[in-house]
């Protein structure tokens, strides 16, 4: 490792910490994303039996231990229980958009890693050559291919470097996109639900949706 390190120039410093940054952002995501994915289904009707008790409190405090953005804007919906049904709406639209910056939090520098690596392999790639044409004119015309093998090493370890962190970078991003929109449509299912809950329109019913 070190000696690809050395052989690929001073640009193999920046992939070794846009790839530690790729790993790092990841993990972190990846464990905030699974800790707010909950059964939304099963959440909800516990809510409802709690609410149809009167106990308001109750739910609340439920919402408040429970993480992930279906018990936010649920939350939400019940802190204005008792005020007409646009201004629940208005409240649980309040809490989504809230949400929404927690959830995509850091996947715009991931991707603007998976975006620059390549290039920034091209730079490896490009000083690579440089170091070949310096080392050509200045031992011209007795030039010997071993004397090339420096500024090619490189050329090729630079450009491979960015594309070894570039395509997990990108992958990663639209592995981790998926889980976000998977949240943000568990999300609106909920605050529809609550809702019409809350509404009294839905009070004798459950929190099933189409084809569960």
């Amino acid at each position: 490792m070190m000696e690809l390190l050395q052989r690929g120039g001073p640009v193999m410093w920046l992939h070794l910490a846009a790839a530690l940054g790729v790993m790092v952002i990841f993990l972190e995501r990846l464990f905030h994303l699974h800790r707010a994915q909950i059964r939304s289904d099963d959440f909800l009707k516990g809510i409802y039996n709690i609410l149809r008790r009167g106990n308001v409190v109750e739910a609340v405090s439920i919402c408040e231990e429970t993480p992930g953005p279906v018990a936010h804007v649920v939350r939400a919906a019940i802190l204005q229980h008792d005020e007409p049904a646009g201004a629940v709406r208005r409240a649980v639209e309040s809490a989504g958009i809230e949400e929404l910056p927690r959830l995509e939090g850091r996947l715009g520098l991931l991707a603007t890693i998976a975006q620059i690596e390549p290039l920034v392999g091209l730079l490896g790639t490009v000083l690579g050559m440089v170091e070949v044409l310096v080392t050509i004119q200045q031992k011209a015309p007795l030039v010997q291919a071993g004397d090339l093998a420096g500024g090619l090493w490189q050329a090729l370890i630079s450009t491979a470097a960015g594309l070894a962190v570039a395509i997990p970078a990108y992958a990663a991003y639209n592995f981790l996109v998926s889980r976000v929109e998977s949240l943000v449509l568990d999300m609106e299912w909920a605050a529809v639900e609550i809702v019409t809950f809350l509404s009294g329109n839905g009070k004798k019913g459950g929190a099933s949706r189409e084809g569960d």
